[in-house]
């Protein structure tokens, strides 16, 4: 180069494009700075959005068990044959060209669009795969076209299901035939199992579909997240203690083409986990035997433990079979058990007068009041007597004659109870029902407890009927009937703190090996007074009204009592078993046919009191059995 030439490079009217020059790019530059390095991380995440989803798999939910350990409650696997989409791309590509070439000779009008096209491809390959499992299984399903376009288009990720809820002989079949690298797999979840049917069906509960499992702590909240169907507790200790039960879910993150299928194997992965197991206070043995005694009736059984309040039994009819619900309730099965009442825990929701069942609270509030007297109080029962302008029954034709608290309690005799229900009045009565909690529910462990019980009173008939109250009112309340409702519950917790000597009973449906005794207010009476209360029960367990639900080596108390709702009579019975240092308290509530049809609680419920102490008598016997050991000589 000469100099001219250098000169002419360097000449400054060319030096003047080298700051434009450099002020054009600039922006360019600066703009590839705040994109390539600035926004990097902003990119960076958009993509990592658009190119991963992430997969939920709820966990297995907990085992519910009795008080001795046994399964009430557990999971069966359910078997799926289930068809891996992401692996049949090729083939729904070349089912879609042939049909193209199939349809090219129609005339435009006539001929499918293409997502037309795209959907009978899919469907043609899917029934393929079908067809496979047909002739191993000797079925002839067909693949539900709408189910296949839905899934495709909202949860590409997840395999698609062609057949739920195999039998175990089908699965085992489909394992020993199907090739390993097929994009047909069998597929194992869980569902809900009762091994024990319909045995405390309204207690244990059902669960039903959650469409929406949580992860907790598990990565990936941002990407698009497809879910399994997990369960949700509906009813029952299933739905109070949903969060025990209900296991940790877990799940997985996969990278995806454009099309939305899986390309590699997790980028992150997690397995779920079993929900932790309930132990109820439950009583299998006990339970089955009281199962069995109420069965054809329309009632319920209840057991606790007097010492700690635990419920042992809990028995309602018409039940249900759980099976039939799990792993879904069909239409069908739902409006049987609708149509039998059988929806109803008549334990905790049934609304009824307690019948006879409260001369004892009566009894206890006349002891207390001074108003009767253990030796020296008497009646003469000529089978009637008129209250104000009323003729008031027995219950017995003829009377009972002449009969003092023992007796009265032992016979179930209303006119006793109507005499000295007068001269003790219906407020001191009513403060009595409340005392053993009659007022409010019990608080027991499960949703859906009656939650208006009450006691009649003239200020609660003034409030709810703007109506006085009258002296036939207060023999009705005496002898539990007119205006007060309670559930079974309630009167199986007279009996139990009856059973203490104390008014209150808070009932539980957890078992705790090491739960103290409960302790609530005492009874307040004298302890022969307190023994008259016993000994009227025990001798109406063994000469008396009770005497049905007798068991031969068994001591016991009981109370029987007949009671109205509307048309319909009432049988019912309490019970203290044994007598002289009761453990456990048995109510029982059978509803009848309409009035006049003689039924009554000795008569109906006696028989499934004592096909519970017979139970109960013989687990007794074996835990204090001696145990043989034999040794070789």
């Amino acid at each position: 180069m000469n100099v001219v030439q250098i000169y002419n490079a360097r000449h400054p009217r060319l030096l003047l494009f080298y700051p434009l020059l450099a002020l054009l790019l600039a922006p360019l530059l600066g703009g590839l700075v705040w994109r390539q390095l600035l926004r990097s991380g902003l990119y960076s995440e958009r993509e990592r959005i658009q190119n991963q989803r992430r997969v939920i798999v709820p966990g297995p939910r907990g085992d519910i068990l009795d008080r001795e350990g046994r399964v009430l409650v557990g999971n069966r696997p359910r078997f799926s044959v289930v068809l891996n989409l992401a692996e049949l791309r090729g083939e729904f590509r070349r089912e879609y060209l042939k049909i193209v070439r199939n349809f090219r000779a129609e005339a435009p009008a006539d001929r499918p669009s293409s997502a037309q096209m795209e959907r009978l491809a899919r469907a043609a390959v899917a029934q393929r795969y079908l067809d496979q499992i047909n002739f191993i299984l000797g079925r002839a399903d067909r693949v539900r076209s709408a189910d296949l376009d839905r899934h495709y288009a909202q949860t590409l990720l997840l395999p698609f299901v062609l057949l739920d809820d195999l039998a175990p002989e089908e699965y085992a079949r489909l394992i020993e035939r199907l090739p390993v690298n097929s994009p047909l797999q069998v597929y194992t979840a869980s569902s809900r199992y009762y091994p024990h049917g319909a045995a405390a069906a309204h207690v244990l509960g059902y669960v039903g579909a959650n469409n929406n499992p949580k992860a907790e702590d598990f990565p990936g909240e941002d990407l698009m997240t497809f879910k399994m169907k997990g369960t949700v507790g509906k009813a029952g200790l299933e739905q109070q203690f949903d969060d025990l039960l209900q296991g940790e879910a877990g799940g997985a993150i996969y990278r995806v083409d454009p099309a939305g299928f899986k390309v590699d194997l997790p980028i992150e992965k997690r397995l779920p986990v079993q929900g932790k197991n309930l132990v109820t206070s439950l009583d299998l043995d006990l339970q089955l035997a009281a199962e069995e005694a109420i069965k054809g009736h329309v009632g319920s059984a209840i057991v606790l433990d007097v010492r700690t309040g635990e419920v042992l039994v809990m028995a309602s009819a018409p039940n249900y079979d759980l099976n039939a619900l799990s792993p879904r309730i069909s239409t069908e099965t739902f409006r049987q058990i609708e149509e039998a009442g059988g929806w109803l825990n008549r334990a905790i929701q049934g609304q009824y007068p307690p019948g006879s069942t409260f001369k004892l609270v009566s009894a206890i509030a006349a002891l207390r009041a001074g108003v009767v007297d253990r030796d020296s109080s008497h009646t003469d029962c000529p089978g009637w007597m008129m209250v104000g302008n009323r003729r008031f029954p027995c219950w017995k034709r003829g009377g009972h004659g002449e009969r003092d608290l023992i007796g009265a309690i032992r016979d179930s005799c209303n006119i006793f109870f109507y005499t000295f229900g007068q001269q003790l009045g219906p407020d001191l009565i009513a403060n009595e029902a409340r005392r053993f909690g009659f007022d409010e529910r019990t608080g027991i462990e499960l949703p859906s407890e009656f939650r208006t019980p009450h006691v009649g009173t003239p200020d609660w008939k003034k409030r709810i009927y703007n109506e006085r109250w009258f002296p036939g009112d207060t023999a009705n309340l005496a002898i539990g009937q007119g205006d007060t409702l309670v559930t079974p519950l309630h009167i199986a917790c007279l009996a139990a703190s009856l059973g203490r000597g104390e008014t209150l009973t808070k009932p539980t449906l957890l078992h705790d090996p090491r739960r103290p005794a409960q302790r609530s207010a005492p009874l307040g009476l004298d302890p022969p007074d307190y023994q008259a209360v016993l000994d009227g029960m025990a001798e109406g367990y063994q000469f008396g009204t009770g005497r049905l639900a007798k068991v031969d080596g068994v001591s016991a108390g009981t109370k029987s009592g007949t009671a109205q709702k509307g048309r319909i009579e009432l049988g019912w019975m309490v019970a203290l078993a044994p007598i002289e240092r009761p453990e456990i308290a048995i109510a029982v509530c059978l509803e009848g046919q309409e009035l006049d049809g003689d039924f009554g609680g000795g008569l109906h419920a006696g028989p499934v009191v004592r096909a519970i102490l017979e139970k109960w008598q013989a687990k007794r016997e074996q835990r204090t059995s001696p145990t043989i050991t034999l040794r070789a000589e």
